[in-house]
């Protein structure tokens, strides 16, 4: 509260952005949100709209030069809402612009909505709704452990590699010196481990980062954890590793020490490139895309201009086109897949998480795809604090590669309407929490991070909001046959295949 300049400013209009209507009420700042209150009419019974926009959805806020009608203060959320207020004073609006510049850059976790918010939940409620994603059930799901792989403790304390989880799940020839052998020689200590096991095969999909490669160093122990991998898969001779970076980053970043594997140091691998693009380039992307849908009297044709030039849907298609290669290398050949990228966060965390959505269809149901978000990026370390802005941090680390995860997954119940259970509705309700800092679940950029800031403890967990609204989420048109049918999905990424982005 000591941030709020001024909590209640009267007189405000309200302007619609495409018409130009506006609606008279009053602005209020709380500590939470900025609350727009219409005016009501004589009639007291009579309420107005309410607009509650939390502080931390918001991306931006700009106060533009006063006019004769009122100062303009124009909002931008990271849910892509914008809103534009007209103030009449000058004094008013610039109170109100200065309190949300501080508050929309919290310093501290604890300034976090999750850390106030209460839904009226005693402690045991909370527990369960923090106990309702199993991940060693999910891996037994999947039939590991098994004759091939198993448990490890290695990671117990986090002190080979602090942005893994815990419970590890590697191949039983793996011994602990392997383990940490590869770890030194992987980027920031993320060494091969399994993420997704397709029984029907034995063929394991599993995820790292980039080695430490440079232009010649090898690791005997890499090369033996690779070589485990291969052997715990008795239909391939060999293992595919799919780097999803564009060739040409990875060349450079081997002037830098790192790279990728060379085929000459590992037996029975086959290398291949995937050409996904970096986190800069992604969030350049969408800036150029709202900057398309948000500009009013576009013809038709400066729009399409505008769509092909942000390279979005490009990008789009980039991610999906990994996943559907990750996938008909495990389903079609019975090959296991190591994938990675930089750090292993990012673009492997969307080719992994997709691909196992093509290849399973319980991660096409409302519980599967909570299951299969906590694993692939909560649990692996997804940066969330830092690529969804949630402190103020640095803004060359903001990008919306889980936007566009969740795009993604939008485009494939486009093409496959029956065989998801869950609706846009659900993916946009999951979008929505992630950057409203509302919840728990996606705090912090590792699971070693969340223990410290004892989430589980003092603040509550989405899934369990999302399973007592799972009515709203569901899918009409989903048949559970379908995925019976059609286990395994095979989208198309001719381009025609993906819808352009609504308007927002």
């Amino acid at each position: 509260m000591e941030h709020i300049r001024t909590p209640k400013v009267e007189q405000v209009r309200l302007v619609d952005r495409f018409s130009n209507k506006s609606t008279n009420g009053t602005l209020y700042l709380t500590a939470t949100h900025l609350i727009f209150v219409e005016s009501g009419s004589n009639n007291a019974a009579s309420a107005g709209q309410e607009i509650w926009i939390l502080h931390h959805h918001i991306a931006s806020v700009e106060k533009q030069s006063l006019t004769t009608s009122g100062c303009p203060l124009v909002i931008q959320c990271r849910n892509f809402r914008v809103v534009h207020f007209v103030v009449q004073r000058e004094r008013d609006c610039h109170d109100i612009y200065s309190s949300l510049l501080r508050l929309l850059r919290p310093v501290h976790y604890e300034e976090l909505y999750a850390f106030s918010y209460n839904p009226k939940q005693n402690d045991q409620q909370r527990e369960e709704g923090w106990q309702l994603i199993d991940l060693g059930a999910e891996f037994e799901r999947m039939g590991v452990p098994n004759d091939q792989w198993q448990h490890t403790d290695v990671n117990r304390d986090y002190k080979v590699c602090e942005t893994y989880p815990r419970d590890l799940y590697v191949p039983i020839t793996a011994s602990k010196p392997i383990i940490v052998g590869s770890s030194k020689f992987r980027s920031k200590g993320r060494f091969p481990v399994l993420t997704y096991f397709y029984q029907e095969k034995k063929a394991a999909v599993c995820r790292c980062s980039q080695p430490l490669s440079g232009f010649s160093a090898r690791c005997l122990e890499d090369e033996s954890m690779l070589q485990a991998i291969s052997k715990a898969n008795h239909n391939s001779r060999f293992v595919y590793v799919m780097d999803t970076r564009p060739k040409l980053n990875a060349l450079a970043n081997r002037a830098a020490g790192k790279g990728y594997e060379n085929e000459d140091n590992y037996s029975n691998i086959r290398f291949q490139f995937v050409g996904i693009e970096n986190i800069h380039v992604m969030r350049a992307s969408l800036q150029k895309l709202l900057e398309v849908i948000g500009t009013r009297s576009l013809t038709m044709s400066d729009y399409l201009v505008g769509l092909e030039s942000s390279g979005w849907l490009r990008h789009i298609k980039a991610v999906v086109d990994a996943a559907v290669f990750l996938t008909k290398a495990v389903t079609l050949e019975g090959a296991s897949v190591l994938v990675h990228c930089s750090d292993g966060w990012d673009r492997t965390a969307q080719v992994c998480a997709l691909g196992s959505l093509l290849m399973d269809p319980y991660y096409r149901t409302i519980k599967g795809f909570m299951v299969l978000i906590e694993k692939d990026w909560i649990s692996f370390g997804h940066k969330f604090a830092d690529r969804c802005d949630q402190l103020n941090g640095d803004p060359k680390e903001v990008s919306p590669i889980f936007t566009q995860f969740l795009e993604c997954v939008y485009q494939l119940t486009e093409q496959f309407p029956q065989a998801f259970e869950y609706s846009e509705w659900f993916l946009l309700q999951i979008h929505e929490h992630v950057h409203s800092c509302q919840y728990g679940n996606f705090l912090g950029n590792n699971q070693r991070q969340r223990e410290e800031l004892q989430l589980r403890e003092r603040t509550h967990s989405l899934w369990a909001y999302l399973m007592s609204e799972k009515q709203n989420y569901l899918n009409p048109f989903y048949k559970p046959s379908y995925s019976e049918a059609h286990p395994v999905l095979e989208p198309s990424t001719l381009p025609y295949h993906f819808k352009s982005v609504p308007d927002t």
